[in-house]
């Protein structure tokens, strides 16, 4: 895969030639929307709210609405005022240990890959994040956008993970959550007894998208012109209270009378189109 951005990493006065690489693809069922009478495909204008007009883009400006129906206009010489310095060096600011970061700042993994004369010091950095349990912490400018970032060792690679800022994370103060004052000391005893029934390795290969693979039979069934069966309707769930106790020890009973799980087979699908862009776009 091409890369994505090209640069240095940089950690006190050592310096890295690097690569960004990304490291996830999304694997999601994409759907047209079509005209029902005819099948064909629907497309979308940019129509203007006061006159219901199509628009064109050349008469397209954005806007910032600061109150109800009143907008700062902006235009190109606007957001280049506001850009960040361009730069092609990474530097990491601090290093924190792992077990400091709320695990909502994480957003989206890339792969950090050593270019031509940097795998000694890429070693180097790998191994003293790795033995020192610390993450790397700095800002990156990406196609003139800022973002945090950290990196992080998955393995015998570098992996930089695009971060959240502080402001974009919900304070939990914002909600209510139940205290333990009526929990008592027995159900969390069976509790955690049924956390150990169930504790396992994790291993990613068995779970499976299974809506994804019902979907995919469904439209592989409707290509063939078959009739599709509806599932039965779910039942209702039991809203009454419920026993705690009762409900742990049966559900550690049937925990300790699980089967092993095995990795699900892999099923053929259909070829996969290129992988999109992340959930935060690098642009």
């Amino acid at each position: 895969m091409a890369s994505i951005w090209k640069g240095s990493l940089a950690f006190g006065l050592v310096s890295i030639p690097v690569e960004l690489r990304t490291a996830v693809r999304e694997d999601h069922i994409s759907f047209r929307l079509l005209h029902k009478e005819d099948q064909a495909p629907i497309k979308y204008e940019r129509v203007c709210s006061a006159d219901g007009e199509t628009v064109p883009w050349d008469d397209i400006v954005k806007g910032y609405e600061f109150s109800k129906g009143k907008f700062v206009l902006m235009d190109d010489d606007d957001f280049t005022a506001a850009a960040p310095e361009a730069s092609r060096n990474f530097e990491i600011l601090d290093f924190v240990k792992q077990d400091e970061i709320d695990f909502r700042h994480f957003e989206t993994p890339y792969f950090l890959v050593p270019s031509k004369g940097g795998d000694k010091a890429y070693a180097l950095l790998r191994e003293a994040i790795r033995n020192t349990s610390s993450i790397g912490i700095g800002t990156i400018i990406i196609r003139q956008k800022q973002h945090l970032a950290a990196v992080r060792v998955v393995g015998d690679a570098l992996v930089m993970e695009i971060m959240r800022f502080a402001n974009e994370l919900v304070d939990a103060g914002e909600y209510t959550f139940p205290s333990d004052e009526h929990v008592r000391p027995q159900e969390v005893k069976m509790a955690e007894q049924l956390i150990a029934t169930l504790a396992a390795p994790f291993e990613p290969e068995k779970y499976r998208d299974d809506y994804r693979e019902k979907l995919m039979d469904v439209i592989r069934a409707k290509m063939k012109g078959k009739k599709i069966e509806l599932p039965p309707e779910p039942k209702q769930e039991d809203t009454r209270v419920i026993d705690l106790m009762a409900r742990l020890k049966e559900s550690l009973d049937r925990g300790r009378q699980r089967p092993a799980r095995r990795a699900a087979e892999p099923e053929p699908e259909p070829e996969r189109k290129p992988a999109r862009k992340s959930r935060r776009k690098l642009a």
